[in-house]
């Protein structure tokens, strides 16, 4: 053990709840949360409730960064207020049923004050290990430059960087042809720059539903590409929201039988979307979502006007040359630009150096929900259920539950001989 770290144990031996600075090792006498996003908010605030410190690592320099700095401006909760609440805070009573995207934001911010989380910002982590020797937790972080700034010591770690970390841009043959603009809604704000455009989004889901129908309110032609069988449901059915209404019904009756209800209220409501190039799937939209995590799309608008003509329905894209893209089906047509609506993807398995807990083909946890929030070694993760705020309130407070048990341990029995062996061997006989 180098001598850093056999001075960190025997500070941490005589006095475990004390942050402790050596230079570039700093000891974290409770969990080290990565991300500070709504999932990290929540697990910081639950294990606050209960009397446990955390440490919040942020790589960018605001809370919520994937909400505040990579979402379009007319972005809305897509569920209704009461199913996106984190733990212990409601929103405020004058919200709307569907908050803003910037009423979101100032929810999040409140959160973090009422519940004094302090994230440490402008640090990205580019390596968190357990030490077997040590027993704890090395999470090491890069500023901006790339150049390794700090290292963090602790006996907990909670993955809470999400399914949503890294924009996924797929490769188009022949996109350096082009010519125009090519970005992913990650970059997008507004359909204001494209008034008068010809713009192709590609990705059905409602990302790319929502920014077409706000291309055609700023006086942009948008078409869509439809690569695969989506379920556009409408965002409301019989005054309550669809969400909210199949949640109830699957207290009483089977996701199948549930799901041919929403089907038969959706063809009454919207009508048959297959004529539109909206082929639906074999699979109802409940039992695809907990099969393959697939979101079916709840409508704001976007259908009617697909219906009008307003949006044009594409197959997928073969290659790309200037100013022109050649679709599966031999069309070729002429855009002015490209928005990839192809959604975001876990970075976890680029700085996480474990391989029991979390896949390192897609960075999820292995053990599907309600079981992924828990791994060996004090490891966590909270926010990759596939299932939304919800989701992530529940891995939050099972999290918090967990640690808790410990730290009273830990609190009952201050000792060295209470510590890891290695770390007893450190500070009793070294």
């Amino acid at each position: 053990m180098d001598g850093y770290l056999r001075e960190v144990a025997g500070k941490i031996a005589h006095d475990p709840w004390k942050d402790i600075d050596l230079g570039s090792l700093k000891w974290v006498p409770g969990p080290v949360i990565v991300g500070a996003g709504p999932s990290g908010l929540a697990a910081a605030a639950c294990l606050k409730e209960k009397s446990v410190p955390s440490l919040v690592l942020e790589r960018s320099n605001c809370i919520a960064s994937l909400w505040q700095l990579k979402t379009y401006d007319r972005l809305k909760l897509h569920l209704p207020k009461q199913f996106c609440e984190l733990p212990l805070m409601n929103f405020p009573e004058d919200y709307p049923t569907y908050p803003t995207k910037q009423q979101f934001v100032q929810y999040l911010e409140s959160y973090a004050k009422r519940f004094e989380i302090r994230p440490v910002f402008n640090q990205k982590v580019v390596s968190a290990e357990f030490d077997q020797t040590l027993g704890f937790w090395r999470v090491k972080t890069a500023s901006e430059g790339g150049e390794v700034e700090s290292e963090y010591v602790s006996r907990w770690l909670i993955v809470a960087t999400g399914e949503n970390a890294e924009a996924v841009v797929p490769p188009i043959k022949g996109v350096a042809e082009f010519g125009g603009e090519v970005v992913h809604t990650s970059g997008y704000k507004n359909g204001g720059v494209y008034r008068g455009k010809k713009v192709l989004v590609v990705g059905c889901g409602n990302s790319g539903m929502e920014v077409c129908l706000d291309l055609c309110n700023h006086g942009a032609s948008p078409s869509l590409v439809v690569r695969d069988k989506v379920h556009i449901l409408p965002q409301e059915m019989m005054g309550r929201s669809t969400f909210g209404l199949s949640m109830w019904l699957l207290k009483w009756f089977p996701l199948q039988l549930v799901d041919q209800f929403l089907l038969v209220v959706s063809w009454l409501l919207l009508g048959d979307t297959n004529g539109f190039g909206l082929d639906r799937p074999r699979l109802g939209p409940l039992e695809l979502k907990n099969l393959t995590g697939k979101t079916p799309v709840l409508d704001v608008g976007t259908l009617d006007k697909i219906k009008s003509g307003d949006i044009k329905v594409c197959p997928g894209v073969r290659r790309l040359s200037y100013k022109s893209v050649e679709f599966v089906d031999g069309r070729i047509q002429h855009f002015d630009a490209i928005i990839l609506a192809t959604g975001y993807k876990s970075n976890v398995s680029f700085w996480l150096k474990e391989s029991e807990m979390f896949s390192n083909k897609d960075g999820l946890p292995k053990r599907p929900f309600p079981n992924g929030w828990k791994g060996e070694h004090g490891l966590y993760s909270v926010g990759f259920t596939k299932r939304g705020l919800l989701g992530a309130s529940m891995d939050a407070k099972n999290i918090a539950d967990d640690i808790e048990k410990c730290w009273r341990e830990v609190e009952r029995n201050h000792s060295p001989v209470s510590w890891p062996h290695s770390l007893q061997q450190c500070v009793v006989f070294d």
